[in-house]
Parts: C-alpha cells; structure tokens; sequence
C-alpha cells in the first residue's frame, strides 16, 4: 500500500514537472548583464489560484494535453509554489531584514532594462520591470515560452525609486506603482482583454494565472512567446551599448527562427532580414490597430508593445466601438498619443530600428535624423496600404480566397470606397473636444460595421441602392447629434458613391469567382454578419464586466472562472469560418445575460 502511494506521489509529481523548470532560469540572462537585475526570491504565503488558463498552459507543455478542465489539489500547489513570490529587492538589503531559509526560493530572477518614457533617465539607465520578473522559459513543440510575473514586488528599476530618488519596500502604502504590489483586477482586464483579442487573431501575450493573497493584493501570470519589446534594444541604442546591442538581436533573431516566426535564407544577411521583418510587422500592427479601433499607446521608447507587435500593460489600451481617433489618455503629466497618430510612431519606430542596424553593420552611431529617408521606411509604407487594403476587404465580408485575388489586382474603385468609407469612419460630433474618466475625446458619430453588416443584405432583397436617409438611419450612434445628422447635398452625394464602389467591388469579386452578383452578395451577407457583429466588446464594456467578475469572484473558483471567460471570449469570436462563429453557450445564466447588456450597452464607447 505504502509503495502504491509513493507510485501515485510521483506520477503526480512527473505530471507538473514543467513547473519546476521556472525557477529564474532564461537563455536572455546568457546575453549579457547588462539586460537585467538579478533578485532572489522567498515564498509568498497566503496566496489562492483564482484562475487559471488551461488551454494556454496544454499549448505551453505545461499540463498534458489530455488534462482536464480542472484545477486539482496538485495543480493548484504547483502553481502557487511556482509563481507565489516575493522577491529580495534593494531596500531589504539596505535594511538588513532576514528571512527564515525555508521560505527562500533556490532560483535567482532577473527584472529587465529597458526604456521607458516616464523615467528621469531616458536612455534607459535606470529603467525597466518596475514589478515584475520573468519566472522562466519553458520549451514546447517547437516554441520557446517567456513566462512573467506582475506583482512580485518593487525593483530598482521602477520610475518611482528615481523620481523620488529613495528605495521602496515591496508593499510600501505611501507609493502606487512604485509599491511594486498589482491589483486582481488589474489583471482580470487583462485576461478578458486579452483572450478575446488573441481569439480574433491579434498578437498580444496571455494571461496564465491569476493568484489573490490575503491581503487582497495578487501576481499576473503572463506568457508569450516572446516578451522582448522594441525598448529592450532602444535603452542599449541610446546609450551606445554596441556588444551588448549585437548580442540582443543575434539573440532575438535565434529566438524567431527558433520559433517559426521567421525564415532566414543561406544567401540573406541575418540583420537585413531583422530590419525587413520588423518594417512589415510595425506596419501591419499600426494598420490593425487603425482598422480593428484599437488605441495602444505606441510612442517613441517602444514600452508599450511587444517586437511582434503584440499588446502588452492593458491598464491604458482601449478598444473603441467607432473610430474615437481624437481620444488620448490621460498620464498625470502629458497626453498619450491618439489611433491615428500609432502610425506615425510605429514608422518612427522602425526608423530607430534602421539606425539601430547600421550601427551594428558599421560600428558607428549615425544621428536618428541620418535615417528619416531610408529605404525601409518606404517599404513601411506600402505594407501599411496593403495591411489597409487587406483590412477592409476582410471587413466587407469577402472570402478569404477571394480577398487574396483582389490584393492582386489593382482598381481604383477600390481606393474609391476606401476615401468614401473614411469620410464617414472619421466624421466627429460638433460638440467636440469633451473629457472622459481617463482622458479626453472628440466623438466619433456613425457606425460603420452597422452598415458593413445591413448593406449587402438590402442590396440583395431590394436589388437597388438604400435612400440616403435609410443609410443615415443605419449607420448614426447614439453620440450623433442633430447637425451631424444634416443630409446635405455633400453628404448624399458621398452615401451615392459608398454605393456605388460598394457595388463595384462586389461585381468585381464575383467575376473573379466566376459566380453570380446575387450569390456573392449573400456569400458577403452571411460573413459581414458575423465580422461585424452588432454586440462587440469595447474597452468599457471589458471595464464593467471585470467589476462584475470582482464583486463575484468570492462565489466563482478558478475552474468556474476559466468556464465563464473562455464561453465570454468565444462569443466575441469574429471569424466567420470558425466553428462556434461567435455562439455563446450557456447564454441563458444570468451572469452571461449581464454581461450581453453590458456589452450592448457600451458598443459605441471607448
């Protein structure tokens, strides 16, 4: 009997071995010291897993993937003993606090430099992870994961130890941030947030787990394949770092190659290629950020977005229900950047990229100006229109297949309905400029999925164009006032042309199918019907929902929890050649009927 249990203890054990491996461990720290700070670590007692991501962690290796939906005794020990820590910063040292052996984690962590904008130093000397540490790295099917932790306790590199110039201990009440502590619901929206967007195929890393201790604060599990930002590099850019910048990018590329993320041929330069996957990636993330009304701040450190342009810190990324493309986050001190202006900033970005190469190719720092006309900025460019083209055609509702053919060809009836299409996305309320609760704004008036989703199948009942005030009727917000409603001789004539090129498009694609107008209207109808769903989420919608998560999750275990997020992510599901197509099981609960008028209710907003 004694030795059967011994048998079931150690296949428990070799079940979650993979926890064990993130004890501190990275390749990034065989780069160079110059990337991070290393901190030892102690247990943090009183912590609970309130979620945890399941699919994530099968996709990891981390569980089997014939493991159950269903958070164990063993699971839940291996989780909190992995991730329930609090790491041995700056001011224990200084004050000589002595912690009992036992409680000591066997690993060292490191927290990593990089640039940040709201630091004294903006070269990157002093910043970085200000509250987190990178837990590890864990190899799988061919992918290298980055895993961090949010919440572990204030480091050397937080923008408060050099604003006030004093180190603070972990938990210190009289500093926010700088506390190095994080909120659960901090991470909650980033966990809605962030599952919905990585289901509508948008880069952004994931959320593994949520822990809650008892003095009600918590640690954000994120993962990604990889977690390096464009400021990782930047910080080491400015200060003329040049091996430790080479060793960054050999690094970084490695990684990419490693992953399947990138293709290097014998014949290619390694450091061409980086520069050309990077132009392309910034272009398509700021075209997608435009197009699917996304606002990430994107500003010239490269803090707040991922290499790959995945999103990263939810605490100021919003997603929009109109094209809100004046609205601008409040920072305490300054303004942040609006959607329109990501553009910009992601092409500056790649122009630091370029000066950033060739000073690993010649060895000598050229001024960032030397670049503003580099090739590579030409190439952002036309990627950008072509990731633009791309976008609208997808949102129309034509089929993938379909949309490819077209990206072939070129019409200028197209670039027709694009102008007409952004007259109407960008018109804004004649109130304008007015604060929200975390920022200011001018409002966006029509809704132009309303009309992607209504137009092809009123074309195709009626067979004729919709009247202008029918066209006004669909596509008006509730933000839209009188005058922005005025059907002036401009404006019915631009509803004409919409259309017109509209129409022109459709007839093309069908041609191009060899299929009948009619069919492809319907084919269009079914697909912009799921696209442009009438309930999607917004960053308000995302905000109230997590509140009522919060004021619930006494009542909600992590399996529960798993279940209610998972059904909610599904049902914003905007592909309309997936399965489920957006279906919301269980829609009949009265937590989920919740969150439905929620999401209804704020489509419109910020």
């Amino acid at each position: 009997m004694a030795s059967l249990k011994k048998k079931k203890r150690e296949s428990i054990s070799n079940t979650y071995s993979k926890f064990k491996k993130l004890d501190g461990s990275h390749s990034l720290k065989k780069v160079s010291s110059d990337c991070y700070v290393e901190y030892k670590a102690r247990k943090r007692s009183g912590g609970d897993v309130v979620y945890f991501n399941f699919d994530l962690a099968r996709e990891m290796g981390l569980i089997s993937k014939s493991h159950d939906d269903n958070l164990s005794n063993e699971l839940k020990k291996s989780i909190i003993d992995t991730f329930g820590l609090m790491i041995i910063n700056e001011y224990d040292i200084e004050n000589n606090k002595v912690f009992p052996a036992s409680e000591m984690k066997k690993g060292s962590y490191m927290a990593t430099r990089y640039l940040q904008l709201q630091h004294p130093n903006k070269q990157g000397k002093t910043s970085g992870d200000g509250r987190s540490i990178w837990n590890g790295e864990i190899k799988h099917s061919g992918k290298r994961w980055d895993i961090t932790s949010c919440g572990t306790g204030a480091t050397i590199l937080s923008p408060a130890t050099h604003i006030h110039g004093k180190l603070f201990e972990s938990g210190d009440p009289s500093i926010s941030y700088g506390c190095g502590y994080a909120e659960v619901d901090e991470g909650m929206e980033t966990l809605v947030f962030s599952e919905v967007l990585h289901l509508n195929k948008l880069k952004t890393e994931r959320v593994l787990a949520i822990l809650k201790f008892k003095d009600g604060f918590g640690i954000t599990v994120r993962a990604h394949e990889n977690l390096l930002r464009p400021s990782h590099f930047f910080g080491h850019l400015k200060q003329g770092n040049l091996e430790t910048l080479r060793q960054l990018t050999d690094y970084y590329i490695e990684k990419q190659i490693f992953n399947g993320q990138w293709h290097v041929k014998k014949s290619e330069n390694q450091y061409d290629v980086f520069l050309r996957e990077v132009s392309d990636t910034f272009a398509k993330t700021a075209a997608n950020f435009e197009d699917e009304y996304i606002f990430c701040w994107m500003d010239w450190d490269g803090d707040n977005i991922l290499m790959d342009g995945g999103i990263i810190d939810y605490g100021s990324v919003r997603q929009f229900g109109l094209f809100h493309h004046e609205y601008r986050f409040d920072d305490d001190d300054r303004f942040s950047t609006n959607i329109l202006e990501q553009k910009v900033k992601a092409k500056y970005t790649v122009q630091c990229f370029a000066q950033h190469i060739d000073f690993i190719k010649t060895k000598k720092k050229k001024p960032i100006s030397h670049f503003k006309n580099h090739k590579i900025l030409k190439d952002f460019d036309k990627s950008f229109d072509k990731y633009k083209k791309l976008n609208l055609l997808t949102k129309i509702g034509l089929p993938p297949a379909i949309v490819e053919g077209l990206m072939e060809s070129s019409f200028s009836d197209f670039d027709h309905f694009l102008k007409v299409f952004s007259y109407f996305e960008r018109a804004k309320s004649q109130i304008g400029m007015r604060e929200v609760n975390d920022g200011i704004t001018v409002d966006a008036v029509f809704c132009m999925r309303d009309i992607l989703r209504e137009l092809p199948q009123l074309l195709l009942s009626r067979g004729e164009f919709i009247k202008p005030e029918e066209f006004i009727e669909i596509i008006k917000s509730n933000y839209a006032q009188a005058g922005d409603l005025e059907l002036t001789s401009y404006k019915r004539r631009k509803i004409t042309e919409f259309q017109k090129y509209y129409k022109k498009i459709v007839q093309k694609a069908a041609r191009q199918s060899k299929q009948t107008y009619e069919y492809m209207l319907l084919q269009i109808s079914m697909r912009s019907s799921v696209i442009n769903k009438y309930d999607r989420v917004t960053g308000d919608s995302i905000s109230v929902i997590c509140q009522k998560i919060m004021s619930d999750i006494n009542k909600l275990d992590a399996n529960k929890l798993y279940k209610v997020v998972k059904n909610f992510s599904e049902y914003q599901n905007l592909n309309p050649d997936s399965e489920d197509k957006g279906a919301l099981r269980n829609k009949n609960t009265k937590r989920m009927k919740d969150f439905i008028a929620v999401v209804k209710d704020f489509r419109e907003g910020l």
